[in-house]
C-alpha cells in the first residue's frame, strides 16, 4: 500500500471563547469550512452580529499541500497584529478547511504590538482548543454490483483499506456504494474489478 496523503485536521465542532486582557473582551469564534464562499459567510455573520466591537479580525486556510489557500485581515489594528496571530493559531495546532474570527471590544487601556498579537492569538487558540481537534478523510465514491458469492471478498477488501459502505441494496445482485480514501480508490477499484 501506497503511504497516505488523503487525511487531515480540522476542528470538530463550532466553538467560541472569552477571554479579558487589560479590561478589553476578546472573543474566539471558529468553525469548520468547506470553501472561501462558507468561511466569508462565517466572517460576516460574525462580523454583523458584533457590529459594535472595535475590531473582527479573522483568519482561514483551507485545503493542504499545492492547494492551500489562506487569508487573514487585521480589521484595522496595526499591520500583523490580528489575523496574522490568529492564523499562527491555526497553523500551530496544524488545522486546515476552518476559519476563526476573534472579535474585540477595547476596554480603554492600549495593549501595544506585542499585547496585540499574544491577546488574538491567544483567544484563537482557545477557540480552537474548545472546538477539539478530529482527523477527516477525503473519500471518493464507489458503485459496485455484484452477486451474493462475491459480497465477503469485496467487504473484506473495502475494509482492508480503510473503505466504509454508505449504503446497500440486497435485491437480485448486491448494489454498494462505497467511501474510500483518495489515496487508495484507483487500486481498490482495480481489486475489485
Amino acid at each position: 500500500m501506497t503511504e497516505r496523503n488523503d487525511s487531515y485536521f480540522t476542528v470538530a465542532e463550532e466553538a467560541i471563547n472569552e477571554i479579558k486582557i487589560e479590561r478589553s473582551r476578546f472573543i474566539g469564534h471558529c468553525k469548520e469550512v468547506d470553501s472561501e464562499e462558507e468561511a466569508k459567510e462565517f466572517i460576516n455573520l460574525i462580523s454583523t452580529e458584533h457590529r459594535q466591537a472595535n475590531h473582527n479580525c479573522f483568519a482561514y486556510k483551507l485545503g493542504w499541500g499545492k492547494t492551500e489557500l489562506t487569508y487573514y485581515s487585521d480589521d484595522g489594528e496595526p499591520n500583523g497584529t490580528g489575523g496574522r496571530p490568529i492564523l499562527g493559531a491555526i497553523n500551530s495546532l496544524e488545522l486546515t478547511n476552518v476559519v476563526v474570527v476573534v472579535t474585540r471590544y477595547f476596554g480603554g487601556k492600549k495593549l501595544g504590538v506585542r499585547g496585540l498579537i499574544e491577546a488574538y492569538g491567544q483567544a484563537a487558540r482557545l477557540a480552537l482548543e474548545k472546538a477539539r481537534k478530529v482527523k477527516r478523510v477525503v473519500t471518493r465514491e464507489l458503485e459496485v454490483v455484484c452477486n451474493y458469492s462475491e459480497l465477503d471478498r469485496i467487504l473484506y477488501i473495502v475494509n482492508k483499506y480503510g473503505g466504509k459502505v454508505l449504503n446497500s441494496d440486497y435485491s437480485s445482485d448486491v448494489r454498494l456504494n462505497i467511501a474510500l480514501p483518495l489515496s487508495v480508490w484507483e487500486e481498490v477499484s482495480q481489486l475489485i474489478k
